[in-house]
């Protein structure tokens, strides 16, 4: 999950990249949908410079989808996919080549 917060930078770059090709509408509508239609709830946050919102949703099933809401406050579907997994992994120890 943390790795995903790292990759923010470069997944908002992509995402105004390809914002032609994702799907976007409003947050209530959005969120709903996540919810209803696929048993997906928020499991992780992160705020870009650009004041964007990235956030991840997964469900208990292991579908999993990735959002950018942009200051206006419309989403914007990033990324969605199956087998999601939360981890919490620890660091590597200082030195440790790992």
């Amino acid at each position: 999950m943390l790795k995903i917060l790292h990759a923010l930078p470069a997944l908002l770059l992509f995402a105004g990249a390809t914002q032609a090709q994702t799907q976007c509408g409003s947050r209530e509508m959005v969120l709903e949908t996540l919810a209803n239609r696929y048993g997906e709830s928020r499991q992780a946050i992160g705020l870009a410079a650009n004041s964007t919102v990235m956030e991840l949703f997964a469900s208990e099933t292991g579908s999993w989808t990735i959002t950018v809401t942009m200051p206006d406050g419309i989403v914007c579907l990033l990324a969605s996919g199956e087998s999601f997994e939360a981890l919490r992994e620890p660091l590597p120890a200082k030195g440790d080549p790992a």
